[in-house]
């Protein structure tokens, strides 16, 4: 009788005081501290150390083939400045412009820009970068490219700059592939025909050609031609008609299109030029100079449409 009549007491109480207990709180975790970033640290193609706190956010470029990289990676919208010859891609243009770096970049104009990333080149005046520096600019000079594997170097550093490492080992890694496609399809061609690659015609009569080991030179061989600029030893010379008359290129690319405007009509109609093969066969053609001058992504591009020209039978 006893525990028919308590039992129900117990288990109301039971209840109660189970709804009325507060449950364990389970232990505060510790706040994680954010990591402090490393400090990017890279010798440039001077030998000079360039340190970065944090990659680059306002980047002012001095060279097309500069910007054509940070484009390439993925980092346009970084750039706030760029020199009067980055055209290349479209949206480059409408990147505020420093001006001619021409006898010397203009200073005042970059500082105003507050970027935290000067992108200098080989061909940048080392005392423009050394006054930059000066000025408290962090400036990165890319090397002055003599093959492939600076351009890669080039890219690969421009990309631990932007935080675009893995675009840049990416981009890299596709230009490798492209040129290996390239060369695989050159490499034993019996029949390497003599190139004449025109870079300048101002004088007509002696038009500036590219030597051996440039970069003309390099990718007229991996084309699978011979550079008629090999009979000098200048990496940049001028060719008289006489010895172009004697070397007879089987085929003449303008390069001097670009800048100075020459066509196959105006080649033909060049005193003496009617005795070299090349114009006697209609095979004068006229190509983006920027593709092979400029050491940045699109000199593979330079190399496959050379290639093309040259044998256009293997890439049908």
């Amino acid at each position: 009788m006893f525990r028919k009549s308590i039992l129900p007491i117990f288990l109301s109480l039971s209840v109660l005081l189970g709804a009325c207990s507060t449950p364990a709180a389970s232990p505060t975790a510790a706040p994680t501290a954010e990591p402090t970033p490393k400090p990017l640290i890279l010798t440039d193609g001077l030998g000079r150390e360039v340190k970065l706190a944090a990659p680059a956010q306002r980047i002012v470029s001095l060279a097309p083939s500069n910007t054509e990289i940070v484009f390439a990676l993925g980092a346009g919208d970084k750039l706030v400045g760029r020199d009067d010859f980055s055209d290349y891609p479209a949206e480059a243009l409408k990147v505020p412009s420093i001006g001619s770096l021409y006898p010397n970049v203009n200073a005042e104009v970059i500082v105003a820009l507050k970027p935290d990333l000067v992108l200098a080149a080989g061909i940048t005046n080392p005392d423009d970068v050394t006054a930059l520096a000066d000025l408290g600019l962090a400036v990165y000079t890319t090397r002055f490219a003599v093959g492939f594997d600076d351009i890669y170097a080039d890219i690969l550093a421009v990309g631990q700059l932007t935080g675009r490492g893995d675009e840049a080992e990416a981009l890299v890694a596709d230009m490798q592939a492209r040129l290996q496609a390239v060369t695989a399809k050159t490499a034993n061609v019996a029949d390497k025909p003599k190139v004449f690659y025109e870079i300048d015609a101002t004088d007509p009569a002696r038009p500036y050609t590219a030597g051996p080991g440039t970069f003309v030179d390099q990718l007229l061989a991996m084309a699978g031609a011979a550079n008629v600029g090999n009979v000098s030893a200048e990496a940049y010379f001028q060719i008289s008609v006489e010895e172009l008359v004697a070397q007879d290129p089987a085929m003449i690319i303008l390069g001097s299109y670009t800048y100075g405007g020459q066509t196959p009509e105006m080649v033909k109609a060049r005193s003496g030029w009617d005795k070299i093969a090349a114009v006697k066969n209609d095979a004068v053609y006229t190509f983006d100079d920027n593709l092979v001058s400029r050491p940045g992504p699109r000199i593979v591009e330079g190399l496959e449409t050379l290639a093309m020209l040259i044998h256009p039978e293997l890439f049908k």
